[in-house]
Parts: C-alpha cells; structure tokens; sequence
C-alpha cells in the first residue's frame, strides 16, 4: 500500500512540475509587482505585511480559485474565459492607474490613506486573486484531462503552495536586503562597510525599477488575459492582429516573438485600463458633485 501511495505522491509531483512550467512568467509578475505595497511602511512592519499579504494568497487558492476552478470546468466551463477577462479588465485598470500616477494626473490620495496597512494589505490580496486565478487556472489547464478529480486537486494544492512559498519567500528577501546592507556597514572589515552602504543606497532605485516591472507586469498580464480570452468568447479580431504581429517576427526567434507579443499586450492592456480610469474617475466625481453638501474637490 505505501507503494501505491508513493506512485500517487509522485504522478501528482510529476503534474504538479509539468503545469507549473508555463505559469512561469505569471509568477514573476506576482513576484515583481508584491514589493510595491510594502513601500512607505516601517522596516519593523514589512515582514509583517508580506506575511499577511502570503496568507491571504493561500485563502485565495485554497479557498475560493482551486474549489470555484474544479466546479466551474466540471459544470460550467465556459465561464472561466468570462472571468479572466473581468481579472485581466481589472489588472489593466490597476497598472493604467499606476501609469497616470507617475504623470501626475490621477486624483490625489492622502498620506494617511497611502499608508494605511490595511488597505495596502487588501489591494495586494485583491490583485493577488487576480495574478492567483491565471496561475491556478493556467495550471489547471495543462493537468492530465484523464485525472481523477482527487488528483488533480492533489496537483493544484502542490502547485499553489509551491507558488505561494516561492513567490512571498523571494518577496521577504527583497523587502529585507537593505536590513543586511545595515548590519554590513556596522562590520569592522572596510569593504564589507563599503559594500553595505552601496545596498543601502541602490535599494530606493531597486524598488523604483520593481515598481516600474511591476506596473508594465499588471499591463502585459492583463492585456495578455483579455486578448486570448476575448477571443475565446465574441471578439476575435485583436487576438488576429497580436498573432499575425508574431507571425510576422517569427524567424527572428523565440526571444523576438516574446517581446512583441509582451509589447502589445502591454499596449493594448495600458489603452483598456485608461478607458476604465476616466469611466471610474468621472462616475467618481459625478457621485461627489451629487453629494448633499455639494462638495466637489478640485480637479488635479
């Protein structure tokens, strides 16, 4: 018996490897875009907020993805392209927000509201279901179609903790790393002081460039989503006009084809997402002109 129990552990590990493999380039997006809601919070709280921030990614998997993904391809898969689409809608709206921000032309947010724990907290849970869903339903798709149902949930649970781990262990490192460029600057050896203080220095600019990575990561992931999955519903068109682009580069190479198809998804997406902030924003400030007090802010 435990060798037909060690068979199973190993075909579900075995699976579990092989659907991992092509959520690749999501998990770095998880990875790259997470750093951003730890920023402007004390160092005695960051370690906090990503370990808040990982349990919520595990509710998020164990409790609503997986259970919601194996009912819904079991007796309603042709709402999953539906929901991808609103999760990919929602991620272009969120980096589209971010793009407007750098150029000052988003509404002004308060400082207490900025650093507010809870509410960082909530949004990178909020766009963790996002990025999680794609994982977990990208996984799903590339499982043995002939698994038992008990199989495949072994395989998605693997998968999802394996991703959880990976992502907000890589997440805590980086949030802490200019913790160990203080404790090398306090080091009697000179070039591990040097060293130190060069780690503290570059991290701003680290974080600048993850913030950045993270942003175009919301654009090309939720472009990305809409395009393939509108087309898997009622719009085929823009899906034609990224494969034909891809086509076209395709004997420059692997690599090539990657940044075109990445390039365009990120257009597209950053386009949909600036639609849905000026529908958000005017439905926003119509909502405050219509306020008993008439109050109305200024606009930026």
């Amino acid at each position: 018996m435990s060798v037909g129990l060690l068979a199973v552990v190993d075909d579900i590990l075995t699976a579990a490897l092989k659907a991992s493999v092509k959520t690749a380039g999501v998990v770095i997006d998880d990875a790259a875009v997470t750093p951003q809601y730890v920023q402007g919070l004390s160092p005695a709280r960051e370690l906090h907020v990503v370990w808040r921030i990982a349990l919520g990614s595990l509710f998020n998997k164990f409790i609503i993805i997986i259970p919601l993904a194996l009912l819904l391809s079991a007796f309603a898969p042709w709402v999953l392209p539906w929901l991808l689409i609103l999760g990919g809608t929602y991620l272009c709206f969120e980096g589209a927000e971010k793009v407007t921000e750098w150029f000052g032309f988003h509404h002004d947010a308060g400082e207490t509201e900025a650093r507010d724990e809870r509410k960082l907290i909530f949004g990178a849970i909020r766009t963790d279901l996002i990025l999680s869903t794609e994982i977990m339903l990208i996984s799903l798709a590339g499982l043995d179609p002939d698994f038992e149902i008990w199989m495949t949930l072994g395989a998605l649970v693997v998968i999802g903790l394996g991703m959880t781990v990976l992502v907000y262990g890589a997440v805590a490192l980086l949030v802490k790393i200019d913790d160990v460029g203080l404790t090398l600057m306090e080091n009697s050896a000179r070039w591990l002081r040097r060293t130190g203080a060069r780690i503290v220095r570059s991290m701003p600019g680290v974080f600048r460039v993850i913030g950045i990575i993270g942003t175009v990561a919301m654009l090309w992931v939720g472009g990305h989503l809409v395009i393939s999955n509108l087309a898997d519903t009622f719009w085929q068109a823009p899906y034609d006009v990224l494969h034909a682009a891809t086509q076209t580069v395709e004997t420059a190479g692997p690599v090539v084809v990657w940044v075109i198809d990445t390039a365009m998804s990120a257009v597209f997406g950053l386009i949909l997402g600036l639609i849905i902030v000026v529908i958000v924003l005017g439905i926003s400030r119509l909502l405050k002109q219509n306020r008993p007090d008439g109050n109305v802010p200024g606009l930026v």
